[in-house]
C-alpha cells in the first residue's frame, strides 16, 4: 500500500504531503459527495491498520525524494481513503513523524471525536480540520449517511470539548450541496454552533471532483456567498474553497506509482496527469497502460476528465 503521496497543492496547507493511513474504504460515513466513492460497510471500531514505523519510513523516503528534486513540503497531512481516527495507532504515528521536523495536520470527519482517546490522538497534531456539514440531524443523515450507531449530538458535543482542549489550530469544513444543506436555516444553525463552539475559522467548500452519488453538485455562487455572510455574523473567519487548487503537483520519480498513489485519495484532472507526465518526460501512454491493466479508471464530471485508482479485487468487495 502506498502510504505517502504528493505533496499536492492545498488551499489550506500549502504544499501538503498526504499520508494514507487507512485502506479503502474504511469509514464511519458514506457521504454523498465523497470523491473516493461510496462506503459499502461503515465502521466504528478503532483498530490498528499500519505500523507507525512503516508510516515513518515511507513518509521520510517521500520527503527525501521530493526535496532531492528541489521541491518543498509545508505539512504532513493525514488524509486517507477513509476516516483517519479509525486507526488505533494514530497518536503513535503522529509522534513518530515528529522527527521529520514538519508540522502535522489531520483532516477528520469528526464522527468519533466524542471518544476521549480520539480527542487525545488528534491533540498530538498541529492543525486539525473537523467536518461539520450540518448540525441538523435529518440533514446530517442525508448528506453524510453515517453509521447507524452514531448520534449527531454526541459528535457536536465532542467538537465543542475538543475546541476547548486543543492547543493547535482547529478549523471546520462544510461541503455545501445544492438543495441539501445550503438553506438559510441550515446556515443559521451552523453559524450558531460555530459561535458556541469557539471555532475561529470555517471553510466552505463545494464539490470539485466526481461524487459518490450522481447528480450531487454545489450551490450557485449567490447561495455560497449567503452562507459566508451568515457565518461571518457569528464572528467566524470564513474562507471559501470554491476554486480549483491548481495543477502543481510534486513528482517523485516513478510516474505510474505517482499517479496511482495520488489518485487513490485525490481524483486527478487530466491536466494534472499531463503535467506529471511532462515532468517525467513521458506521454499519456503511461496512463493508457494503467487503464488497460485495470489499475486506473477514467471518469467524466461536469465536462472534465478525471482519473481515479481502481481498488484491488479484494477491496472492491467492500464498496458499492
Amino acid at each position: 500500500m502506498d502510504i505517502a503521496f504528493g505533496p499536492i497543492p492545498s488551499r489550506r496547507l500549502g504544499r501538503s504531503l498526504g499520508i494514507n493511513n487507512i485502506p479503502p474504504k474504511h469509514c464511519s460515513y458514506s457521504c454523498v459527495y465523497c470523491q473516493v466513492g461510496p462506503t459499502h460497510e461503515e465502521e466504528l471500531i478503532r483498530r490498528p491498520f499500519l505500523a507507525p514505523a512503516e508510516i515513518l519510513r515511507q513518509v521520510r523516503a517521500r520527503v527525501d525524494a521530493v526535496r532531492a528534486r528541489g521541491e518543498t513540503v509545508d505539512y504532513l497531512t493525514f488524509v486517507p481513503d477513509g476516516e483517519p481516527t479509525l486507526d488505533f495507532r494514530l497518536a503513535e504515528s503522529i509522534d513518530a513523524l515528529r522527527e521529520l521536523g514538519l508540522p502535522i495536520a489531520v483532516i477528520s470527519n469528526a464522527s468519533l471525536i466524542w471518544q476521549a482517546e480520539v480527542r487525545e490522538a488528534l491533540s498530538r497534531a498541529d492543525w486539525v480540520s473537523v467536518k461539520i456539514d450540518s448540525v441538523l440531524p435529518a440533514v446530517w443523515d442525508r448528506v453524510n449517511r453515517p453509521h447507524g450507531v452514531l448520534r449527531l449530538a454526541d459528535i457536536l458535543s465532542g467538537i465543542k470539548r475538543f475546541a476547548r482542549e486543543f492547543e493547535g489550530q482547529l478549523v471546520s469544513e462544510t461541503m455545501l450541496i445544492a438543495g441539501m444543506n445550503d438553506g438559510i436555516e441550515d446556515c443559521r444553525a451552523l453559524a450558531r454552533f460555530m459561535g458556541e463552539a469557539g471555532i475561529g475559522r470555517a471553510y466552505l467548500a463545494i464539490p470539485h471532483r466526481p461524487p459518490a452519488v450522481s447528480g450531487i453538485r454545489g450551490p450557485d455562487e449567490s447561495v455560497v456567498l449567503q452562507a459566508h455572510q451568515i457565518l461571518s455574523t457569528q464572528g467566524v473567519e470564513v474562507e471559501l474553497l470554491t476554486q480549483y487548487e491548481g495543477d502543481v503537483f510534486a513528482f517523485g520519480g516513478d510516474l505510474p506509482a505517482e499517479i496511482l498513489a495520488i489518485s487513490a485519495v485525490h481524483p486527478l484532472r487530466e491536466s494534472v496527469v499531463r503535467a506529471l507526465a511532462e515532468k517525467a518526460g513521458a506521454g499519456m501512454e503511461v496512463v493508457e497502460g494503467l487503464l488497460a491493466s485495470g489499475d486506473l479508471r477514467r471518469l467524466e464530471h461536469e465536462g472534465e476528465t478525471f482519473y481515479l485508482r481502481r481498488l484491488s479485487r479484494s477491496n472492491r468487495d467492500t464498496r458499492q
